[in-house]
């Protein structure tokens, strides 16, 4: 863990909670790090930029618009 002193506030915070209390900050602090982005920054993305055609970019809008934005109301 991190010795800085914001981290050393949390824990002195933390100290101070009832177990189920510190469990619900634990649950919190897992989540945060899920949201997190992950990947490679945009930049990194840039020389793939007009790799694809116009004709196939089309052709996949199709094919989401056809199969994807369909909702079944008897699936349920």
């Amino acid at each position: 863990m991190t010795s800085s002193a914001t981290a050393q506030r949390i824990v002195r915070q933390l100290d101070g909670l009832a177990p189920d209390l510190q469990q619900r900050v634990l649950e919190f602090v897992n989540a945060l790090a899920l949201s997190q982005r992950k990947g490679p920054p945009g930049k990194q993305l840039l020389r793939f930029a007009g790799t694809i055609s116009a004709e196939d970019a089309q052709a996949m809008l199709r094919a989401v618009a056809e199969s994807c934005e369909r909702v079944d109301a008897d699936e349920w």
